[in-house]
């Protein structure tokens, strides 16, 4: 890294720090707001400054109030990742080293005078395929993955000091390098159009439950090269209202909402970034998201506690949503959870029954997010990419169908996400799992019942109901439960089995 590069990263991370100390008394004097809004305006521009990466940090800060003010969250906000179009030649020679014998023996022509987009790691252009068919190229920028594989490593670095200076307190709360990581790990398909043609296959699958709802198709992809299909219609961001019906912004704006809770719940694997200019509508043809570049990933326990926490949040149940938002994180010793539930019942019936024009999720996230900080909750790592996609499509919809609720959609939505989790958990695969818990856990209840039989033969033990065992405070309920729900899923596996059912 040049010096000039080293100077600007230490600014930024001089900036972020102070932020972070002066976010947590923000009702000071004016002076200190002029200062804090000065120093978020530096941070942005030196992002702006240090490019593509920092800009894709940027902009998921700026949905992160346990990480900065909201002063600086308004700035970075202002973050855009467009540049200049660049000379086709620069992007000619990766065509031809990309496609064998050369881009002019797969496509008729390249509208290479009036690129379709330009960003800080690849340009778009539309293409005629050797059939004749409409398609769009999309071409990484030469050395763009190995410069921003170098700043990763830069940031991980900075990050370990930040984290290694800051007060065990803070670490508590904030665990930045889970964060980062998450953050570099969904950037991962822009550094590889191999990968980001895979998570467009699979989201190409899961959207073909959804009659409004398509992804572009994969025609041709290597690790610096993605060609595929066009998407119909224009940016949602751009769209003329009049050109539809009433019932069709309702469908197509529903649609992409359930999709996007059909992609976290049940898929694990969504877009990360449905900004509007990545969702294209068409009056007919319905919507299509486009640029998978930023994909998130989410395991299954926490998608299911997150869908139970939704769930929650939709029934009006603030204190069930307040304690599903902090087994899916963590509490610290100092936590205050009677104080974060009391923020959770204000918090909560603002969401319930509200339109997209009355409310914004990611102003909400942000809130609960401040608040879970606040009360010395450390947030699941998970909780803004997540947060991010969700505020990111809703964003989207409210410029075809203000009117929607966004809650109201997920609560359509339920029903079937429900069946595809029942499915999954009546799966030959997944009652294998289990069973093979039960295994495990065998020896192991055995023993803990053989040492409350052999405690009751040498005394008197009295099982009570709701409280355990009195006598020598074993209690036998988990091992019991355990081998019962063990199985219960062999007797299941067996049955899917003798009936011959597919997984």
């Amino acid at each position: 890294m040049d010096l000039v590069r080293e100077r600007l990263l230490m600014r930024l991370a001089r900036l972020l720090a102070a932020d972070w100390v002066a976010s947590r008394d923000e009702t000071g004097p004016r002076g200190r707001e002029q200062r804090g809004h000065a120093r978020a305006v530096e941070a942005r521009r030196t992002m702006e400054r240090l490019g593509p990466f920092y800009i894709k940090v940027g902009q998921v800060l700026a949905t992160r109030p346990d990480f900065v003010s909201r002063t600086m969250m308004r700035e970075l906000a202002l973050l855009q990742d467009t540049v200049r179009a660049a000379p086709f030649p620069m992007f000619e020679q990766v065509l031809d080293q990309e496609l064998d014998g050369g881009w002019r023996r797969h496509f008729r022509r390249i509208d290479s005078a009036a690129p379709l987009g330009s960003a800080s790691l690849a340009q778009v252009y539309r293409v005629v395929l050797r059939d004749g068919r409409p398609a769009v190229v999309k071409v990484q920028r030469p050395g763009a993955r190995a410069a921003v594989l170098r700043e990763m490593a830069a940031f991980r670095r900075v990050v370990a000091v930040a984290t290694r200076l800051a007060s065990p307190r803070v670490n508590a709360i904030v665990d930045a390098r889970a964060t980062l990581a998450v953050i570099f790990d969904a950037m991962g398909p822009e550094l590889d159009f191999t990968a980001e043609a895979a998570a467009m296959e699979q989201a190409g699958r899961a959207a073909s439950g959804f009659e409004l709802v398509a992804v572009p198709r994969v025609i041709t992809a290597t690790p610096r090269m993605l060609v595929q299909s066009e998407a119909p219609g224009r940016s949602i961001r751009h769209v003329r209202r009049e050109d539809f019906t009433d019932a069709q912004r309702g469908r197509i704006g529903r649609q992409l909402l359930e999709f996007s809770y059909h992609s976290v719940f049940v898929e694990r694997v969504f877009h990360a970034d449905p900004h509007p200019g990545n969702v294209f509508v068409h009056p007919e043809l319905g919507a299509t998201v486009i640029d998978w570049g930023m994909v998130g990933r989410i395991d299954r326990g926490l998608s299911v506690q997150g869908l139970l926490t939704l769930v929650n949040v939709a029934q009006n149940d603030a204190r069930a949503a307040a304690r599903g938002w902090v087994q899916m994180g963590h509490a610290t010793r100092w936590a205050d959870l009677s104080g974060f539930t009391e923020d959770m019942r204000r918090i909560v019936p603002q969401v319930v029954g509200r339109s997209l024009a009355d409310l914004n999720f990611g102003v909400v996230l942000m809130d609960v997010l401040r608040s879970a900080a606040r009360h010395g909750i450390r947030s699941s790592s998970m909780v803004g990419i997540v947060g991010k996609a969700f505020a990111n499509v809703e964003g989207s919809v409210r410029c075809l169908a203000p009117e929607l609720s966004a809650i109201e959609a997920f609560e359509d939505a339920l029903p079937g996400i429900a069946r595809a989790l029942a499915d999954e958990a009546l799966s030959k695969r997944y009652l294998a799992r289990q069973v093979l818990d039960l295994a495990l856990l065998g020896d192991s209840a055995l023993d803990q019942t053989r040492a409350v039989l052999a405690e009751a033969a040498g005394r008197d033990l009295t099982i009570n109901i709701g409280t355990g065992v009195s006598g020598s405070g074993r209690d036998p309920r988990p091992a019991v439960r355990a081998t019962a729900a063990g199985l219960a899923a062999a007797a299941i596996w067996r049955l899917c089995r003798d009936r011959g059912e597919e997984a």
